[in-house]
């Protein structure tokens, strides 16, 4: 859980794109450009609190309460790529951790900004001026705050601050995935791999970065990149967990991050990672063995990833395909068509829908329509 919340409290995420943040000239992080798009997003997120509709009138109290954000990024992998740095050395490192410090930084001077023009959140405001001067030093003195530079500690006591929590990573898996780059703060997983999707059992997902270096460098071997393409399968457990644990330094909330260990990876190996990650002032972890599950959403190979242990890989036709002109109406007709178990398939409308290593799955084109898991 990469966003601990109080009682109806309520998830505002966003996500800065680092792939955009590189100067690929220079192969440099264009930190100005940075600053002003974190800046923006701070803005854009508080905005987003007071245009909410809240259902529950416990959900709007807490959410204007304490108006937090949770500002992550994705695409740290394309930027480390970019900067010819490889992810998980000690250079790369170096450069993460001035990434999240300008992040957080940036992002606390912008809450304070918006506390001059609009007021600081509700919940650090006392009903005298000595009550919120209390509360106002008292948040500057807890863990968080105590490495944060001495102008933004005077400008919370000051002016307070518009957000009580402004920094969280969300693991933007299917919004990294649609802009081309690497999901959160995740390495790419492989430069070629298989991802489990509910309209197809296997999708094989290539990553763009690759082909856009191949095409600036002719001369390159394909089979033989330089180190900074290195993937998730590749890199040590043990480095998974130190840039978590360097990033976790400038955030204050949580983030959510997958240490992969490989096949065979012991029960005493995953203890000392999770150790490595609690004396590393991480909020939490994941370790993820892998095969260590019957199915996983991503693979190397489509037959590494399998519903049933007997069931054999050999060529299908090509899967069917319905245009929406050529579907009749749904009133015209004496079938249930939806996703749960005994329905026909939407997508094909010839399959049926029954339950296929926990997922919903059509029996004549495949599709997986719901996951039970």
């Amino acid at each position: 859980m990469e966003q601990p919340l109080a009682p109806y409290s309520v998830c505002n995420l966003a996500a800065v794109n680092l792939a955009e943040m590189a100067n690929k000239d220079t192969k440099t992080v264009d930190f100005e450009k940075l600053i002003k798009t974190v800046e923006v997003g701070v803005r854009m997120q508080d905005n987003v609190i007071d245009a909410t509709p809240y259902f529950l009138p416990e959900n709007k109290h807490q959410a204007l309460g304490e108006r937090r954000v949770g500002l992550g990024v994705m695409g740290l992998h394309d930027l480390l790529i970019y900067c010819e740095t490889e992810y998980g050395s000690e250079e790369g490192n170096v450069l993460v951790d001035k990434v999240f410090e300008t992040i957080a930084t940036t992002a606390y001077r912008a809450s304070i900004e918006l506390a001059k023009e609009k007021g600081s959140f509700p919940f650090l405001e006392g009903e005298e001026t000595a009550e919120t001067n209390r509360l106002r030093e008292a948040f500057t003195q807890t863990g968080f705050m105590s490495k944060m530079p001495a102008d933004i500690l005077d400008g919370v006591k000051e002016y307070g601050i518009r957000n009580s929590h402004l920094l969280t990573v969300a693991p933007t898996g299917s919004t990294g995935t649609m802009v081309g780059v690497s999901t959160g703060l995740e390495p790419y997983f492989s430069f070629s791999y298989f991802r489990s999707g509910r309209l197809g059992k296997f999708i094989e997902v290539k990553a763009d970065i690759v082909q856009e270096y191949l095409d600036n460098h002719p001369e390159a071997d394909p089979n033989n990149l330089p180190a900074w393409f290195v993937s998730a399968m590749e890199l040590a457990p043990e480095a998974h967990a130190d840039v978590q644990c360097v990033i976790q330094r400038w955030i204050d909330s949580s983030i959510s991050k997958t240490v992969n260990a490989p096949k065979g990876y012991s029960v005493d190996q995953v203890e000392k990672v999770y150790e490595r990650l609690y004396k590393g002032g991480a909020k939490g972890g994941t370790v993820y063995v892998d095969g260590s599950r019957d199915t996983q959403v991503l693979t190397l190979k489509a037959e590494d990833n399998t519903f049933d242990e007997t069931e054999e890989v050999e060529t299908k036709e090509k899967s069917k395909v319905v245009l929406v002109d050529t579907i009749n109406d749904l009133r015209s007709t004496n079938v249930t068509i939806g996703n749960e178990v005994g329905n026909t398939c939407p997508v094909c409308r010839e399959g049926t829908v029954e339950d296929l290593g926990g997922c919903n799955t059509c029996t004549s084109c495949g599709a997986q329509l719901k996951c039970g898991l």
